[in-house]
């Protein structure tokens, strides 16, 4: 059973222990398979775009977007938030807007060690508190050929995914080698944010269905 997405514009959510603001399938899969109860919200709010700025504080800046709004509005709650980017040559990538620009951003990719940078925030706010944190994950591309690349992109859908790829998704096919937090590429840190939770909000895994 899945919870039902609510907007941060609707009423204030009746309050629930944990609450997940992304819109996410991939964070919310994260989740329910490390056993977490939680609701998801999906925050209205414009992520800031700045490639001037360190992945971290990019990363970390829109997760306390995300997740500052949803906690305003219910106070009692913890509240996580979360941004995933991807970067080339310290160069942040976004979603292509096209196939053609995602075959023209995995091409510049192919061969070559790019990081993922997911900024994670944590809010309860009453009282009010706020915990952040971030986790890289160096990713090396196969050496693909145009037809081989080509063959690739039919197999997934690279316009909704930061990057033009999938870890999950037939990752075996364009990645080589991930060092570091795979579940990070995915989306979420899931170890490190269970360590978070648990050591500053004492929220462990509950096997159970996370909307009960």
């Amino acid at each position: 059973m899945y919870c039902i997405p609510l907007k941060s514009g609707d009423l204030c959510l009746m309050q629930r222990q944990l609450l997940l603001a992304s819109g996410s399938p991939r964070r919310h899969e994260l989740m329910k398979q490390a056993g977490f109860r939680f609701h998801v919200v999906i925050p209205d709010v414009e992520e800031t775009n700045d490639p001037s700025l360190p992945a971290a504080h990019l990363t970390e800046g829109n997760a306390i977007l995300k997740a500052d709004i949803i906690s305003k509005a219910n106070p009692d709650a913890v509240v996580i938030g979360a941004d995933t980017l991807v970067f080339l040559d310290s160069e942040p990538l976004g979603k292509p807007e096209n196939l053609s620009a995602a075959k023209a951003m995995l091409t510049r990719m192919l061969g070559k060690t790019h990081q993922v940078c997911t900024g994670v925030a944590i809010l309860k706010g009453n009282p009010v508190t706020r915990h952040t944190f971030h986790v890289i994950t160096e990713v090396t591309f196969k050496h693909l050929d145009p037809e081989e690349l080509s063959a690739y992109l039919m197999l997934i859908n690279p316009l909704d995914k930061a990057g033009g790829y999938a870890a999950q998704e037939h990752g075996e096919k364009i990645i080589a080698s991930i060092n570091g937090s795979y579940t990070n590429v995915v989306g979420l840190p899931m170890d490190e944010l269970a360590i978070h939770l648990s050591d500053k909000f004492d929220i462990r895994p509950k096997m159970q269905d996370h909307c009960a």
